[in-house]
């Protein structure tokens, strides 16, 4: 991908967010979601759906996270869809990973989905966000 340019309402919000993780706060987050967005995780098969759910789901995530840092930006050509290359540390256990965001035309996020490697990585991060999360995402895909 080269540099592209993103829908200026979808790099106002790549810009909000990029400013609540800087932060920590992510009380602003709901305002960036579309009501019908999802979150696919790089643990579950299915996709985790509605507003209410992704901002669980990030809040705890970037809590989990230590030494959080975003590396590279990569857009599509049509400028709705954004790749953030990561790196964090979880439970000890170094990993890489990408975020990958699609926006509507309004700016909203509408699909939020993120993808780990190495494996111990990934399952360092599935085990912790299970502790906190596993009752209520379970509850929520019922």
């Amino acid at each position: 991908m080269s540099e592209l340019q993103l829908h200026p309402k979808a790099a106002e919000t790549l810009s909000l967010w990029h400013a609540m993780i800087r932060s920590g706060d992510l009380k602003d987050l709901p305002g960036l979601l579309d009501e019908k967005a999802v979150f696919r995780s790089p643990m579950a098969h299915t996709p985790y759906p509605g507003a209410p759910v992704v901002s669980m789901i990030l809040n705890t995530v970037c809590k989990v996270f230590e030494d959080f840092t975003y590396h590279r930006e990569l857009a599509t050509a049509d400028g709705l869809n954004v790749i953030l290359e990561f790196s964090a540390t979880v439970s000890g256990k170094q990993l890489k990973g990408i975020d990958m965001i699609r926006f509507n035309e309004q700016g909203k996020i509408v699909d939020f989905e993120v993808m780990v490697r190495p494996m111990s990585g990934l399952q360092a991060l599935g085990e912790e966000m299970g502790k906190r999360l596993g009752a209520y995402l379970a509850a929520s895909k019922a």
